[in-house]
């Protein structure tokens, strides 16, 4: 019973972190449209920096950690092609959330560098790899490298 609540806390801390990389880029669309140091782009930093430091960066670190301890219940995931294939995806999810919070310094400094189309572009990229994790792990292919 104590795996299957601590698999349940990971799920809702994957939940609460998918969510904030789905919707930080989201907010920096519409950030990247207004004009620096006006009222909107105050009020898009604070969102920006509550919803990565209060919400993303917690959800983060249970994830990894109740992760490492489903893990370390699992052992023998570490020999399956499709978990670490998984592992691969989520770490890139992780420098994902790290370039995140590089974008929201630059949009702290003034920098309006990029298009808005930019940002809408990687708005994508956390849910292809949300899809293909969830394929993964429900599938468990045989993958053979």
């Amino acid at each position: 019973m104590f795996y299957d609540i601590i698999k349940s806390l990971h799920i809702v801390a994957v939940i609460s972190w998918m969510v904030g990389l789905l919707y930080l880029p989201r907010l920096y669309v519409y950030h990247n449209e207004t004009k620096n140091n006006s009222d909107m782009d105050t009020t898009f930093l604070k969102m920006e920096y509550r919803l990565y430091n209060y919400i993303m960066n917690p959800a983060l670190l249970v994830s990894f950690l109740l992760g490492l301890y489903l893990l370390y219940e699992n052992k023998y995931l570490l020999y399956e092609n499709y978990f670490l294939i998984k592992f691969f995806m989520v770490l890139i999810l992780m420098l994902f959330h790290l370039y995140l919070n590089s974008l929201y310094k630059d949009f702290k400094k003034g920098y309006r560098n990029k298009k808005t189309k930019f940002y809408r572009i990687i708005n994508e990229i956390p849910t292809v790899l949300m899809i293909l994790i969830i394929l993964l792990i429900i599938v468990k292919p045989d993958i053979n490298i």
